[in-house]
């Protein structure tokens, strides 16, 4: 057997003395390790040391698993220093010896990829964005021959006790399942700024609190926006944009959020998230973005949060017609409350889900949003209320009905 030295936190452990469990079910709060140690699992105790074994990590969309999953095993495969083949056209990681194994990255909008195949091992990471219909699917595929057990493992946030995952697993347990709960405090590499954020959501918002800090199941009141679409890619809603701008937030420990506006009769938006990642200094920001958006489409207009004016003059020089954003929360907040109607992208769908507005000390509604995970928030309303302030400025609507 192949011994890996690395660090491991509980969350591993639990994984691992589970292994003869067909459902796992990893519930906890933000930075509690559960999607790390599940990829570790995957690696080390499959993918390294079992022999012909077929392992389906899969999100919403095939776009999300690849920015997210994919990312976190490349980087462990590197860490370990384990060869290894990558198909990037097909996203697909297979074993450079003898084994067989595989590793097939999707999403459930990729259905065809993945329909009518069988698999030894499944995570659907994040899996309240799939809907109840897809999990029983992903079930039924996870039969692969096998000397071992054949598994689904299942990692979320309880962000909301009346979701199909709560109501109709949690509540209603099986033999074959079982469930573990974790925090911030059974991962003792979770970062000392990441950890204070966490503790600050206990003066902002109780429930969220719970949710992210406790690792409780919540119950979300009071969202702001309500009432749109979640859209796996654009051409799903039916129609061709009208026009199109572009808003960003500034991130380094915290993501930061490049997120496409897309503009349909005349002041209808739908949010597209295109760049959602920590860690990427300006100048590699700026080079991602080339990377995904086309060199005509950069002289559409771009609005970026006025508190990095530096990072505003590094994508002008770099071609993009950028301006600073009308950073205005509550009119910024009322306007798109109003013209939002689609949402593209699991962490902008996931932002979403969870943006509420403050409670003072007696349950009293504020106007005041809670200030948490919300970058591509801020990213899609300063692309939206910036062009919409800069058309009234200006005297001329071009297209767009104010109310």
């Amino acid at each position: 057997m192949l011994e890996i030295k690395t660090k491991v936190t509980r969350v591993y452990d639990w994984i691992k003395e589970r292994e003869n469990i067909r459902k796992l079910f990893l519930i906890g709060g933000a930075d509690s390790s559960k999607s790390y140690s599940v990829a570790q699992y995957l690696l080390i105790d499959k993918f390294f040391n079992e022999v012909n074994k077929k392992i389906l990590i899969i999100r919403k969309t095939r776009v999300d698993c690849k920015e997210s999953c994919l990312e976190v095993i490349l980087d462990l495969l590197e860490e370990y220093n384990y060869p290894y083949l990558f198909n990037k056209t097909d996203s697909i990681i297979s074993s450079a010896d003898n084994r067989r194994n595989r590793i097939l990255f999707r999403g459930t909008d990729d259905r065809n990829k993945y329909k009518s195949k069988e698999y030894n091992y499944i995570w659907p990471e994040e899996t309240p964005e799939i809907t109840f219909e897809e999990y029983l699917e992903l079930v039924r595929r996870c039969r692969r021959k096998t000397d071992t057990v054949n598994q689904i493992i299942c990692s979320l946030n309880p962000i909301d006790a009346n979701i199909w995952i709560k109501t109709d697993i949690v509540d209603k347990p099986k033999n074959n399942m079982a469930f573990d709960y974790s925090t911030v405090e059974d991962n003792p590499f979770a970062q000392k700024e990441d950890i204070e954020e966490l503790e600050e959501l206990k003066e902002q918002d109780e429930n969220l609190y719970n949710i992210y800090r406790l690792g409780l199941w919540g119950i979300l009141k009071h969202i702001i926006y309500v009432g749109w679409k979640a859209y796996n890619k654009i051409s799903e809603c039916g129609k061709e944009s009208q026009e199109i701008s572009y808003g960003i937030d500034w991130g380094y420990a915290k993501p930061a959020a490049l997120i496409k506006i897309h503009w349909f009769d005349g002041d209808k938006v739908i949010w597209e998230e295109i760049i959602y990642k920590k860690g990427l200094t300006t100048p590699e920001f700026i080079e991602l973005a080339k990377e995904k958006i086309p060199e005509a489409e950069r002289q559409k207009e771009f609005y970026g949060g006025t508190d990095e004016p530096g990072s505003i003059q590094l994508f002008y020089e770099a071609g993009f017609n950028i301006h600073k954003a009308k950073t205005d929360v509550r009119d910024g907040i009322n306007w798109c409350k109003a013209h939002l109607i689609g949402i593209i992208g699991a962490n902008l769908i996931k932002e979403a889900q969870g943006y509420k507005r403050k409670e003072d000390k007696d349950g009293n509604v504020l106007e005041e949003p809670v200030k948490f995970m919300d970058h591509g928030m801020d990213a899609g309303r300063y692309g939206t209320y910036s062009r919409v302030k800069g058309q009234l400025a200006e005297g001329t609507t071009l297209g767009i009905a104010f109310r």
